[in-house]
């Protein structure tokens, strides 16, 4: 451990008492002399995937600290599940959420955590508090224990004063540092030899990537792992961004339209999982063929594409003709129910909302995040301050923005260097014969595409036999809709036992 990673860790006396979006700034700071983190520690029970479960939540502050170990840099959060009594050969699960700049709240009060929020499964808003928190039957807490990670910047993670931004916010950057938290951990709680797994959301798919390659392919290069867990995935970034000339950002995209078309009923198909085929093939094939034949595209084939096109996107000929056969996933969100004067939802297509006049090319909002968002930054706090008794002035960062907006995404590749970090979970998973990736994407996710993410593994260098993919009827966030939050903690359960 470098004295950078040092850790300052004082357990205090208990008391009682979300992709980048702006967010507020925290309300205080803390002058590196002033630290004094804070560990609070409730024992508990519950019943997870049919098992009764004692465990113990705490929710923990780390320090780490400069290259030369004098002065404390970034307060990192971590809020753990052990299962009791204490089982070293139990698995350990590392998660985080995306971003950058997102807090774990979404996998914790979503997904994987003892308690969850319940919010509309069917994609409707969910309207004012209060809101239940529920227990979460579909946490792993029956075959791991679970460590949620908020890196700086996010929820009560936070940088001292005088700390240089560009030290933590950073794609290499911020892996070193969520690296140091997890090796950290397994000091203080003597889980070196334990089942280890490693996985994120939208962003932190991203993060996952930089992590693996920091804990196995790093410096020190002495963190096995068992499993990559990828939800919502986001590895290639310059296949995804429509700027002109690139032609990917159209093909990976398309078989999302065609399902939110399905979806909303522009489209027929037998099933949602019939239309995406039918969609990946002809995206992959004559979509693909004709964007990059420009404009030497003959008009014969020009005009089959077309009709084809509109078959599954349910957009109309002329639109696509004036749109050059390149629809942006902005101004589909707004076209596709222009008729019904309603926009759909960029991380959720199954949600819709209404604009401030149907007449615009985008969307005002996201209907799909302003559905969800209050409903678990309420839980969070609640969950945080009140039951496990976690003080602080700090807003919690479900959503901030100091990390984003000084986010270095150079990986020292050079100037204009294409943005892939697929290859680290290759080179990994060569590496680490042991290793094994899941991957899980909704089929309403235009956030994080699932033709893009199968593009992203697919390629040279990644071993095929040890990656998985998982499909959901929902969105980026599948586990707000309750049946594929069941269904995605039986497939990672199933996962995580077949080590």
């Amino acid at each position: 451990m470098t004295l950078r990673t040092a850790l300052a860790a004082v357990l205090l006396a208990a008391s009682p008492s979300a992709l980048i979006a702006q967010g507020k700034p925290a309300t205080d700071t803390a002058a590196p002399a002033d630290i004094v983190p804070q560990v609070r520690s409730r024992d508990l029970t519950g019943t997870f995937g049919g098992q009764r479960v004692a465990y113990t939540a705490t929710v923990k502050e780390n320090v780490l600290f400069s290259d030369d170990g004098t002065k404390p840099e970034a307060v990192i959060v971590t809020t753990s599940y052990v299962a009791n009594p204490r089982d070293t050969s139990r698995p350990v699960f590392f998660l985080f959420n995306g971003g950058p700049g997102s807090g774990s709240v979404w996998l914790q009060m979503g997904a994987f955590g003892p308690k969850r929020v319940a919010i509309p499964s069917d994609a409707r808003d969910d309207g004012a508090p209060p809101y239940p928190i529920l227990d979460n039957p579909d946490s792993l807490l029956d075959v791991a224990d679970l460590v949620f990670i908020d890196p700086p910047g996010t929820g009560f993670s936070y940088l001292t004063d005088g700390t240089d931004p560009k030290k933590y916010y950073g794609l290499t950057q911020d892996a070193r540092a969520v690296a140091d938290v997890i090796r950290l951990w397994l000091n203080e709680n003597g889980r070196w030899n334990s089942p280890k797994y490693l996985g994120g959301e939208s962003y932190g798919t991203t993060r996952t990537a930089t992590v693996v390659n920091e804990l196995e392919a790093g410096t020190y290069n002495d963190v096995g792992l068992n499993g990559l867990v990828l939800i919502s995935t986001i590895l290639d970034f310059a296949g995804r961004e429509p700027t002109p000339g690139n032609e990917m950002a159209y093909i990976v995209t398309l078989p999302n339209m065609a399902a939110a078309a399905y979806y909303h009923g522009k489209v027929q198909a037998p099933s949602v999982e019939a239309i995406v085929e039918e969609a990946r093939q002809f995206a992959i094939g004559p979509y693909a063929s004709a964007l990059l034949k420009g404009q030497d595209l003959p008009a014969a084939e020009r005009a089959s594409v077309r009709a084809e096109l509109s078959r599954l996107t349910g957009l109309s000929e002329t639109y696509l003709d004036r749109a050059e056969l390149r629809v942006t996933d902005q101004r589909f969100y707004k076209e596709l129910l222009r008729d019904r004067g309603l926009t759909i939802g960029r991380l959720d297509a199954r949600y819709t909302g209404r604009d401030y006049d149907a007449a615009g090319e985008t969307p005002d909002n996201d209907p799909s995040f302003y559905g969800i968002d209050a409903g678990y930054t309420a839980a969070i706090n609640s969950w945080l301050r009140e039951t496990l008794g976690f003080e602080t002035r700090r807003e919690y960062q479900s959503i901030g923005f100091e990390p984003g907006r000084n986010w270095d995404w150079s990986l020292g590749q050079g100037r204009g260097a294409y943005l892939n970090v697929a290859p680290y979970i290759g080179q990994a998973m060569r590496e680490n014969s042991g290793l094994r990736t899941f991957v899980a994407q909704g089929y309403y996710d235009f956030a994080t595409p699932f033709f893009g993410a199968e593009y992203s593994l697919n390629r040279v260098g990644i071993p095929q036999d040890r990656v998985q993919f998982h499909y959901y009827d929902a969105g980026h966030m599948m586990y707000v809709r309750d049946e594929d939050r069941a269904k995605l903690s039986r497939d990672l359960r199933a996962f995580i036992r077949a080590r």
